[in-house]
């Protein structure tokens, strides 16, 4: 009997001074959270509202100047004259592809390196930081260094500005073909072992293959992150108001256009400024979509 009344006794209940305490405590959490909450939204729609501002004012602006002109059929023109952009529109694909030609396979392989071959080594600690300065260095200091190395004393060259352009793809190449190496398991290598596949093998055939669509989506980020670049170009590859395909000397290409003709006072100016900005925006959200649908695909199901 004492058992059983035991059991069946009603709970004790806590006193109604800690039930107020916890009541009060609980509303100045969720009024925290609330104020929380209402701060990040503000901020969201604020940097949404300049966003879309921007982005409004572009394709307004720069798509009356790609109705109204001759964008890919003339070239950049004198002060008060028409024309349009088809010589920086061939340079800039010039400079970027060859940029990205010289500095991606460079950033492979050391992302290979680090991750398959510098387990623990120093030289590969020592890769490692200075890959990381250099992806942290302002564009405006390595086309001053290429400036410095190329141009002074000779002359301004597209080859100068598709150094400095490959400069800007290695460390991001390395750093994103690294971080998608480590990500294959190491399950996969270990199977390859047991069946005897050597090391070189096991890299091209297994771990890089398996990483191949991370692989390429850092490429086309990099691809993305030269192609608006102008002070790096400013100090090297400088501009051409002609139609040029020669590497050799200065080259036109669209962010030094948009630099020169918006700072202008000719209104013809700084029409092709917007349509080559408009130009400039496009392409980087092509390449940025393409670089998220093949990441996308090449996740596990």
């Amino acid at each position: 009997m004492p058992a059983n009344n035991a059991i069946n006794a009603p709970l004790p209940t806590k006193p109604n001074g800690a039930t107020r305490y916890n009541q009060s405590l609980y509303n100045k959490r969720r009024l925290t959270n609330k104020l929380g909450l209402g701060f990040a939204m503000s901020a969201m729609v604020f940097g949404l509202f300049w966003l879309s501002w921007i982005l409004v004012t572009l394709f307004v602006e720069g798509f009356q100047g790609m109705v109204q002109l001759p964008i890919f059929t003339a070239d950049t023109p004198p002060p008060m004259s028409a024309g349009g952009l088809r010589n920086a529109i061939v340079g800039s694909v010039m400079l970027a592809f060859s940029g990205l030609f010289i500095g991606a396979p460079i950033g492979l392989m050391t992302g290979i390196y680090l991750s398959e071959f510098s387990k623990g080594s120093m030289l590969g600690k020592v890769t490692r930081f200075l890959n990381d300065i250099l992806l942290s260095a302002p564009s405006i200091v390595i086309g001053l260094f290429i400036y410095a190395l190329m141009v002074k004393g000779q002359s301004f060259s597209g080859w100068a500005g598709a150094l400095a352009l490959a400069l800007i793809v290695i460390p991001v190449v390395v750093r994103t073909t690294e971080n998608m190496l480590n990500l294959v398991p190491n399950s996969l290598r270990e199977a390859a072992y047991a069946l005897g596949t050597p090391k070189w093998k096991l890299v091209t055939q297994v771990t890089v293959k398996a990483a191949r669509a991370g692989l390429t989506t850092g490429v086309l980020l990099a691809f993305a992150r030269i192609t608006g670049e102008t002070a790096p170009l400013l100090f090297t590859a400088l501009n051409n108001q002609y139609f040029s395909t020669d590497m050799g000397q200065p080259i036109a290409n669209l962010p030094n256009t948009i630099y020169q003709f918006a700072m202008s006072p000719y209104d013809n100016w700084h029409t092709l400024a917007w349509a080559a900005a408009l130009l400039i925006t496009a392409s980087v959200l092509v390449l940025n979509i393409l670089a998220r649908f093949i990441g996308g695909r090449g996740q596990p199901k």
